[in-house]
């Protein structure tokens, strides 16, 4: 990796040991059905992962489930930045996960420290609004859009593909002038994947590792997990962990999870057993 040092906004993050992200959905229309349908509830919702062991949160206001119908900016900047401001006190960097250039932008200016784009800035304006900022940022391959993303995805060497669209993504980012311990690339786990594109994608995770820039990965309740199992979207927490302890395994630096205290035990099991001391993160105070 290009640094052990992750620059996330207010802080730098140790990622010499693999790092937990909580996901706090404040929709009514998530996947897993976890969805927080106010402030309040977001606010427990993030409390309980804190405790639980999250070294960061990452914040959705609108759901990126296949399927899923976009929801209005304003309705998203409405769920997102009161829960960040709230959010900027309890000492965890903060991710928001949009695709949508103003609300990275209000997101940012409310103290987000990571910016999660799905569309990897893409989008007309997201490469100025995120460029500019000190936030980190993850570039993540999806094929096609969420609400299509699932008719039959077709690659011809999905590793392959994949790694060269992250390369492009991670070039463009250096040549606005990004600095490279800014950025973390996501191989996109079910988003425009079959079963086998994700397999292929998992077992050969170490490959994409060699760019150079963290891994964070996301395969918490998703699909690819039921059709293993055969368990429904809130029964898949055993296979969730275990596919996290896979990825870092294999190389990931980061995994996104709804289950954080079971990823946790999991991760903190394997480490046990490699007896590395854990490693902090630490507030960098010059990015404040």
């Amino acid at each position: 990796m290009k640094s052990p040092q992750l620059a996330c906004g207010r802080f730098r993050i140790d990622l010499a040991q693999p790092r937990i992200m909580a996901i706090v959905n404040v929709t009514t229309d998530s996947f897993s059905g976890d969805g927080c349908p106010s402030l309040e509830a977001a606010l427990r919702s993030a409390e309980q992962a804190v405790e639980e062991g999250a070294d960061l949160l990452d914040i959705g206001g609108e759901s990126s489930r296949p399927g899923a119908i976009p929801v209005p900016e304003q309705q998203e900047l409405d769920r997102v930045v009161p829960l960040i401001e709230a959010l900027s006190q309890f000492g965890v960097p903060l991710s928001v996960d949009t695709v949508k250039p103003a609300v990275m932008k209000a997101s940012l200016h409310a103290g987000a420290d990571l910016i999660n784009d799905i569309a990897s800035f893409r989008h007309p304006g997201a490469l100025d609004v995120v460029c500019a900022s000190r936030a980190a940022l993850c570039v993540m391959h999806m094929q096609g859009e969420p609400g299509t993303m699932q008719h039959a995805p077709l690659y011809g060497d999905v590793l392959s593909e994949v790694k060269a669209f992250l390369d492009e993504r991670v070039n463009t980012l250096l040549i606005r002038g990004v600095a490279a311990d800014r950025i973390l690339i996501d191989p996109g786990f079910g988003f425009g994947k079959t079963l086998k594109h994700n397999l292929a994608l998992l077992k050969n995770l170490d490959a994409l590792g060699e760019s150079g820039y963290p891994l964070l990965v996301g395969m918490s309740r998703k699909t690819m997990l039921g059709a293993i199992t055969g368990r429904d979207v809130n029964e898949r927490m055993v296979a969730g962990a275990a596919a996290a302890l896979v990825a870092v395994q294999r190389g990931a630096r980061i995994v996104r999870t709804h289950d954080v205290g079971a990823t946790r035990d999991v991760l903190r099991l394997w480490a046990a057993l490699d007896e590395t001391p854990a490693r902090s993160m630490r507030q960098n105070d010059e990015f404040m």
